[in-house]
């Protein structure tokens, strides 16, 4: 069943995506694998390096828009990809944007704090805020709005894009658009791998794929909760979104996938699999992942190979969603050399 106009005219959307977004066969590692592989290339959306968040923005921004909002503040980890994104996306709409930035990974160095999202987000003009913790979403959210109380004062008009699952999750209908876009492409698969984090993606993607008619399999990676708590998150998060659209949730909590195979050492940090992940698809298909999503994301997909979860010979998605400047951040954590000569 497809997605009727009608049942997005309730919510404005900023006009913030290059779309539709390639999807591109990977024929050496097809053959190296022996599936077929398609990749949706969700790093080219436009916008600061791209990356899904464009997708959610569009309808945060749409609705701070409609509030003429004049200053949006957000919360995320200090490498926030939806941080830079909402810089980025603030500066063509005229806005303001207020970073805060969680301390979700511990123990990083240096570089961590100067390059990667937090250069770029400079570059935008963007101004930061620090919060200490980095498990706490209600805290983060409440200081969010101690913040914005404080603009109100100043005369300000500013607008939340929240972080707990209490919100309605806006950004996750454009993972239900970008789901249908997918389908007019490749029309079908056996099997979708795809990272989840906040879940607003993941979330997002599953009930749009089966909107869309396909029943495949959608195999969330986990990147910061273990396999059940992320469970746990998408089952909430999932009728969220269902509720949001005024519609039935399309499928049970059977359907809700997740694997963190690949989660260890952390957050935010790149284990020997996801290290491997990121080096084979650059020298295979010559395609950047990042360490914190999609280079977890691909070693999920690997490892649901290895156990049989996905069968030789399938028809199989891999969603990139970006996140490229965290590469530059990650250098000592990666640890790649120099390469050798000739």
């Amino acid at each position: 069943m497809s997605m009727t106009k009608d049942c997005f005219r309730a919510f404005p959307r900023a006009p913030l995506l290059v779309q539709p977004t390639p999807l591109e066969r990977l024929d050496r590692l097809s053959h190296e694998l022996e599936i077929d592989l398609w990749i949706k290339r969700d790093d080219l959306t436009g916008l600061s390096f791209g990356g899904n968040k464009t997708r959610q923005l569009e309808f945060y921004l749409g609705a701070a828009l409609a509030d003429q909002a004049d200053t949006i503040l957000i919360t995320g980890a200090v490498q926030s990809n939806f941080c830079r994104t909402a810089a980025a996306a603030a500066a063509k709409l005229g806005m303001r944007a207020i970073l805060q930035r969680e301390e979700r990974v511990p123990g990083m160095d240096p570089l961590y704090y100067r390059s990667g999202n937090i250069y770029l987000s400079d570059i935008l003009g963007a101004e930061s805020i620090s919060y200490p913790e980095g498990e706490n979403e209600a805290g983060a959210d409440a200081a969010l709005e101690a913040q914005a109380e404080e603009l109100r004062k100043a005369g300000c008009n500013p607008y939340i894009i929240p972080l707990g699952l209490g919100h309605p999750p806006l950004g996750a209908l454009g993972y239900v658009l970008a789901a249908e876009e997918l389908a007019a492409q490749i029309g079908s698969f056996d099997a979708a791998v795809v990272p989840s984090g906040s879940g607003a993606t993941h979330a997002g993607f599953l009930i749009g794929t089966r909107r869309a008619g396909i029943t495949a399999p959608v195999y969330g990676i986990c990147v910061r909760r273990n396999a059940q708590l992320q469970k746990d998150r998408l089952e909430q998060l999932t009728q969220n979104l269902a509720d949001l659209m005024n519609a039935p949730r399309p499928f049970g909590s059977e359907d809700i996938l997740t694997w963190d195979g690949a989660l260890a050492p952390g957050y935010g940090r790149a284990g020997p699999a996801t290290r491997a992940a990121l080096q084979r698809m650059a020298i295979t298909e010559g395609i950047l992942l990042d360490p914190v999503y999609s280079a977890k994301t691909f070693a999920g997909l690997l490892g649901l190979l290895e156990t049989g979860s996905i069968a030789k010979g399938q028809k199989v998605l891999l969603l990139h969603t970006g996140g490229l400047p965290a590469l530059f951040a990650y250098q000592n954590e990666l640890g790649f050399g120099h390469g050798s000569t000739c």
